[in-house]
């Protein structure tokens, strides 16, 4: 598979340039701004409504299919934040962007279960305005563990979470949330009251620890305590912050958005680490790294696997006389064309380095292995790369080895090294295994 990482899209269900925001705004210079930046940063349709009237008609259609709305409070037609109410009515998440703020507006517009709000006093507005869509939108991909054994606690911290778009689950005690965690293999962030009757928040953040590093989950402790070290022996258990009760809702927002940003950051690096950056295809170090544990991850359960590996014919005479500028054209059109073929699939396509691509095969003896990536070598034959005005072919040798028991990774590569070699002496174009040597010594 290739390591794509499109945050914005990701585990959404839509493609990315279908999703639509309505942009209810009077102010022609905000509009025309906000709009050109939702089209060509966030990917996103939008609709703009002028007042509170043609909101109401854009709405009125059943399957608007709005993902979002930027709402002004102060409307010709709309003073005192009407159209507020109408977006909260039709169930769009909403995002205010207001001039007019103090703290009586603030618990106004808390109170209807905003996604945010957005000042327009200072230069950075529309920068600001921007990066909450994006959040926001991202944020439907993050799933949240809440852990609270009191009910009303848990309603206010999931009613929070839930309108800045997040994915929540649930737990009443430090045991049903292990439970729940062994569930649900997509929490990244978990928010832990101190006091429950059966562990307290810093037995579940160490237990959470001995499971996950910090740079795959995220623990924010939460307590109505007064000792004021508590917060202290929940970063020392592993916490990545903590908040005493009661909590101010932006603060809390603001704390979970910057651990959600970090975990951001750090699948960006793991991906920028993995990624061959020619072909965008995992590396040869992630194939190295996550091989060997799907091997013994199949041997264990007793699946069938194997390897390949895929070697460009003649390349080095291609760079020879066409120039390296279009020997990477040639690997990135073979890349793209192994990539949508094994799109989906579970198993592991890599680059390995130069003109060789390996393939692990899970669920697949060699027998079948060599079948498909017999397809696959037709279906390469077939692919054409312009150089100039020159049209050129492209074959592959493919060598493939069964894997039947535990030994080092690299005897299995060897081994399909092996295999590939035999291809190419046999006249390249062509995949030889392990069957296909019995095949041949049974004929």
């Amino acid at each position: 598979m290739v390591f794509r990482a499109d945050f914005l899209s990701e585990g959404q269900g839509r493609r990315r340039g279908s999703q639509k925001i309505l942009l209810v705004e009077d102010s022609r210079m905000f509009t025309s701004i906000l709009s050109h930046r939702f089209q060509t940063e966030l990917g996103l349709s939008v609709t703009h409504c002028p007042s509170m009237k043609t909101m109401n008609e854009a709405l009125a259609a059943d399957d608007h299919g709005f993902t979002m709305a930027v709402v002004d409070l102060n409307l010709p037609d709309s003073p005192h934040g009407e159209a507020l109410d109408v977006a909260i009515t039709h169930h769009v998440p909403t995002i205010v962007f207001t001039a007019t703020f103090d703290t009586d507006v603030r618990n106004r517009i808390l109170e209807r279960s905003i996604v945010d709000y957005v000042l327009k006093d200072n230069e950075f507005a529309l920068d600001n305005l921007v990066s909450t869509v994006r959040r926001a939108i991202s944020n439907r991909s993050t799933r949240i563990l809440v852990v609270d054994d009191t009910p009303s606690a848990r309603c206010v911290l999931v009613d929070l979470l839930q309108a800045q778009q997040f994915k929540v689950v649930e737990a009443g005690t430090g045991v049903e949330a292990l439970a729940v965690l062994d569930e649900y293999g997509d929490i990244e962030v978990v928010v832990t009251d101190y006091h429950m009757p059966d562990m307290d928040g810093h037995e579940l953040t160490r237990r959470i620890r001995r499971r996950y590093g910090s740079d795959r989950m995220r623990v924010i402790g939460v307590s109505s305590s007064s000792d004021r070290l508590l917060s202290a022996a929940f970063l020392k258990a592993g916490a990545s912050d903590f908040v005493y009760r009661p909590f101010v809702a932006e603060e809390l927002q603001c704390r979970i958005a910057l651990n959600v940003e970090t975990l951001m950051q750090m699948k960006q690096l793991r991906a920028a680490a993995a990624s061959d950056y020619l072909t965008g295809l995992y590396n040869r170090r992630y194939f190295y790294d996550h091989g060997p544990r799907i091997v013994n991850e199949c041997l264990r359960h007793q699946r069938p696997t194997s390897v390949a590996i895929l070697d460009i014919d003649h390349f080095k005479h291609l760079n020879d006389t066409y120039g390296h500028e279009i020997g990477d054209q040639v690997l990135k059109a073979v890349a793209g064309r192994l990539h949508s073929l094994f799109e989906g699939s579970e198993n592991l396509l890599s680059r390995l380095g130069g003109e060789e691509f390996g393939i692990l095969f899970t669920e697949m003896d060699s027998r079948a292995a060599t079948e498909l990536c017999e397809e696959v070598r037709r279906n390469l034959s077939n692919l054409k790369v312009n150089a100039d005005d020159e049209e050129l072919s492209v074959t592959v040798s493919i060598g493939v080895a069964d894997i039947a028991g535990y030994e080092a990774f690299e005897n299995y590569l060897n081994a399909a090294d092996q295999f590939l070699y035999m291809a190419k002496h046999k006249g390249r174009n062509q995949v030889f295994s392990d069957v296909r040597l019995t095949d041949e010594a049974a004929h």
